[in-house]
């Protein structure tokens, strides 16, 4: 029942509504978006106390958005892990990505998988990039995965999931109050934190002060002081 923030997820948002503020396209939101995924990951990574980093990246339903502005984050997506590889490396950050990645094209697998194998012996920070991914798809992948090995248990089940941690730390950038079908099952007991600051313009300092308010907070899981 400890407060150090062991386990942060971040749902980003706000990436288009950003970039039309200033008066930009919706990709050069999502550009920046991923300076910002940078930014954190780095900062996580040198403070001992946080062992994984979980970022919102494209979900089941994203599929729905434009074609065009889909196969933008494909590809930004792909030259983001082909350029980050190296601050992966030098901060000795292993990148496990979670969802349901067989929607992706061979080129994105391919890139996803050379990031995870050239990072899976950095034993410091773990990223996690949500990508293709439900939390209710996570729940059903895992639970047709034990079909056959008798009765699910709450140990089974969570065990069988893409992100088997339950959080500590949820934060939602842009401004909504939901969690948007994000690793539902690992923040049963997180506290959460929501901010108007979209993704973009959400920085190191204001990151600081959530996790301050965080150590403050009063953890019972159910419990009795």
């Amino acid at each position: 029942m400890s407060n150090r923030p062991s386990h942060i997820a971040i749902i980003m948002d706000g990436n288009g509504r950003w970039a039309e503020s200033q008066g930009k396209s919706r990709t050069n939101g999502h550009e920046r978006g991923a300076e910002t995924v940078r930014t954190m990951t780095t900062f996580c990574s040198d403070h001992p106390e946080i062992d994984r980093l979980s970022l919102y990246a494209f979900s089941t339903e994203n599929w729905k958005r434009p074609k065009l502005e889909v196969e933008f984050l494909m590809k930004l997506l792909e030259r983001y892990l082909k350029n980050e590889l190296p601050t992966y490396l030098d901060g000795n950050i292993r990148f496990e990505p979670i969802g349901d990645l067989t929607h992706f094209s061979k080129s994105l697998r391919k890139v996803i998988d050379t990031v995870q194998n050239e990072t899976a012996n950095c034993n410091g920070l773990v990223q996690s990039l949500a990508l293709n991914y439900g939390g209710r798809d996570e729940i059903v992948r895992a639970a047709n995965a034990l079909r056959e090995s008798g009765p699910l248990s709450v140990e089974s089940l969570g065990n069988a999931l893409d992100c088997p941690y339950d959080i500590d730390l949820l934060i939602r950038t842009g401004g909504d109050h939901r969690l948007s079908n994000f690793l539902l099952w690992q923040a049963s007991y997180a506290e959460l934190f929501f901010t108007d600051t979209l993704w973009p313009e959400f920085s190191v300092n204001e990151l600081e002060s959530i996790i301050k308010k965080f150590k403050t907070v009063e953890r019972r899981f159910g419990g009795l002081n």
